[in-house]
C-alpha cells in the first residue's frame, strides 16, 4: 500500500533514529531544563524543531493560547559568538530566549531578548523576553508543522525498534 507522504517528508519531521544512543552532551543537559521550565509555564517544547526557512530551532514551544516561543541553547561563548543564524529565528516565535549554563557571562547577549540560565534538572528565567507577536500567516504554518512534527515523533514511540 503506498501512502501519499513521501519518505523524505516524513523523516525531515521525525526523530532522527537512525543517531547513536550518545552520553548526554552539554546543549542536550541545557534543553532538558529548558523543557522541564517550559512544562512548568503551560509551554508545551520540542528539541530540534524545523522550521519553514529550513533553519532548525533548539527548542520551540507553543502555549494555549497558540503563541510560540523559541529557545536558543548557547553551550558556551565560542558557540554564541560564532552563531548568527539565531537572528532569524525572531520572526518565527512570539518570544524569543538564550538559554545559557550558570557560569556564561550574561551581559554579553542581547538587551531585547529574554535570558534563561540552566542546567539538566531544571531552569530560571533571569529576564522575561519581550512579546513581539508574530505574524498570523506564519503562525497558522507553524503551528500545523507544530502538530505534524509532535505526531510524527510520538508515533516512533510505538514503532519496533531495529
Amino acid at each position: 500500500m503506498s501512502v501519499g507522504v513521501s519518505e523524505s517528508a516524513s523523516a525531515q519531521l521525525a526523530l532522527d533514529l537512525a543517531r547513536p544512543c550518545v552520553t548526554e552532551g552539554r546543549a542536550e543537559g541545557l534543553a532538558r531544563g529548558v523543557c522541564r521550565l517550559l512544562d512548568a509555564m503551560g509551554i508545551c517544547p520540542l528539541v530540534e524543531v524545523p522550521l519553514g526557512t529550513g533553519r532548525r530551532a533548539d527548542v520551540l514551544g507553543q502555549d494555549g493560547k497558540g503563541r510560540f516561543t523559541i529557545v536558543e541553547i548557547k553551550s558556551g561563548l565560542a558557540d554564541f559568538r560564532t552563531d548568527t543564524k539565531w537572528q532569524d529565528y525572531r520572526h518565527h516565535c512570539d518570544r524569543f530566549y538564550f538559554a545559557v549554563g550558570d557560569a556564561f557571562p550574561l551581559d554579553v547577549l542581547p538587551n531585547d531578548v529574554g535570558i534563561i540560565v540552566a542546567d539538566r534538572f531544571g531552569a530560571e528565567i533571569r529576564r522575561e523576553a519581550p512579546l513581539q507577536p508574530m505574524a498570523q500567516g506564519l503562525r497558522r504554518k507553524q503551528a500545523i508543522r507544530f502538530g505534524r512534527v509532535a505526531a510524527h515523533r510520538l508515533r516512533f514511540f510505538h514503532e519496533e525498534p531495529c
